[in-house]
């Protein structure tokens, strides 16, 4: 089968095409720019395209399908063109229903968790080398890609993104899996540029049930009201189990799990991580592995790339980096720093990067978020305010919102860096929470201040 990627540059758009490569499937793509680590990727197996830039005449009757990424507009030139051939044209979540049809599909949706959790489910199938097909949104150790197609595996683990599915596809990814399995772990209003309002937004994830095989199972976290009203709500012919965050102890800046057989350590914190681990364990449960089994796998999970990820540590000092930019996860994010590091200084900074966080109707959400720090940052770009063609945003308007006296607030990222550096980090917990890199921030120099 020959398939050609339009926006082949993209993280999860490079992973697919790389995966299909490696199916046997040929691959052909374009873009109009392509950063490292994908560049290189595609480079390596021979993906990577001659130019930069739309060409149609790329576009021809023997391309048997056109992958199309949110990336492009509605008006690509090579989207025109394939069109105009009536080519097959899929979105990113439409092929990967496409080639998993005939398979068990397990979606894992939230406003946040959804990574981990997958990531979860996956290092517990790895450990124990039962292979499944997958799709997650972050780097595994372990694993090649983030993608992985096969014809023979019986599941496949799918991370269920509530975005939209492509520039001329408007729905939700995870409403185009209709999954066997689903788990939903939260729901907190986000993507308000899409979904304007709450009732809107949460919409969402009842048409999610709605599309759950009947006989099917939703697992859902009962720790969150709003979860807990959809799902309990749903009238769809499906089975429904409850989870919630699992009995532990922190006992000297280590987390231990209550299990049958004991505390047992593992090496990721927070309560938030916890009750993503309790969700994976019954979707684990309902893939066939027992609660020992996975219990001696996710001790030795060491958490998503870029999610509360560790990137610096001596006696004295932590430091890590976090990919939080919702209030929700800002906010368990740093009480759970706080908590594992009770007696140090939390010094946590957080990027307002995301179309949601720069919008002046949105930042009231943010109340509260950074309470649990000793010194709270916010940074933000009022270039990247103007770019994605939002209102402008003032340093009081981020002030009033997170109602805290003491925000230390910058907008330019080499005073940001200055003030970073000039910090006594000595008992110290730093927090990087952003889904960006503060304007340029070297995070290997950060990683040095503490050496």
């Amino acid at each position: 089968m020959r398939v050609h990627f339009i926006a082949i540059g993209g993280s999860a758009m490079h992973n697919l095409a790389l995966a299909l490569y490696n199916k046997g499937f040929q691959v052909s793509g374009s873009d109009d720019e392509i950063f490292d680590p994908s560049k290189k990727r595609l480079a390596d197996k021979g993906l990577l395209p001659d130019s930069y830039g739309w060409f149609p005449e790329k576009i021809s009757k023997e391309i048997d399908a056109v992958i199309l990424g949110m990336h492009a507009k509605a008006d690509n030139p090579e989207l025109l063109k394939a069109k105009e051939l009536s080519l097959t044209i899929y979105s990113y979540p439409e092929f990967l229903y496409e080639q998993s049809k005939n398979k068990t599909r397990v979606v894992i949706g939230g406003s946040h968790g959804k990574t981990t959790i997958t990531s979860m489910i996956l290092h517990v199938m790895h450990y124990h080398d039962r292979e499944v097909d997958y799709m997650v949104g972050a780097q595994l150790e372990g694993f090649d890609t983030m993608v992985h197609l096969t014809r023979e595996n019986d599941f496949i683990v799918l991370e269920g993104d509530e975005y939209l599915s492509s520039p001329i596809d408007r729905r939700p990814k995870f409403h185009l899996y209709k999954p066997n399995i689903a788990l939903l772990s939260g729901i907190a209003w986000d993507h308000i540029n899409v979904f304007p309002t709450f009732d809107n937004y949460v919409e969402q994830f009842e048409i999610f049930l709605d599309q759950i095989t009947n006989g099917g199972a939703i697992i859902y976290n009962q720790e969150d009201p709003v979860v807990k009203k959809v799902v309990e709500d749903s009238t769809s012919l499906i089975k429904k189990y409850p989870y919630q965050t699992p009995h532990h102890v922190v006992e000297n800046g280590k987390t231990l799990l209550e299990t049958s057989d004991g505390l047992m350590p593992i090496q990721i914190f927070g309560e938030h991580n916890l009750n993503n681990l309790e969700g994976a364990r019954w979707i684990c449960q309902l893939m066939g592995v027992d609660a020992t089994d996975f219990y001696d796998a996710i001790s030795t999970f060491k958490g998503a790339s870029k999610r509360l990820e560790k990137i610096a540590e001596t006696a004295t000092t932590v430091v890590f980096k976090d990919y939080a930019h919702s209030p929700s996860k800002v906010e368990a994010t740093t009480r759970a720093v706080k908590k594992q590091y009770p007696d140090r200084k939390l010094l946590a900074c957080l990027e307002l990067h995301t179309y949601s966080s720069l919008d002046p109707g949105f930042l009231h959400e943010y109340q509260g978020a950074l309470n649990a720090a000793d010194i709270a940052v916010v940074f933000y770009s009022p270039q990247a305010v103007e770019l994605k063609k939002l209102k402008p945003i003032s340093e009081n308007q981020i002030a009033e919102a997170f109602q805290r006296d003491d925000l230390v607030i910058y907008t330019d990222p080499a005073a940001f860096k200055e003030f970073l550096f000039s910090q006594n980090i000595d008992n110290t917990s730093l927090l990087l929470m952003s889904s960006g890199d503060y304007g340029g921030l070297d995070f290997e120099e950060v990683k040095r201040l503490v050496n």
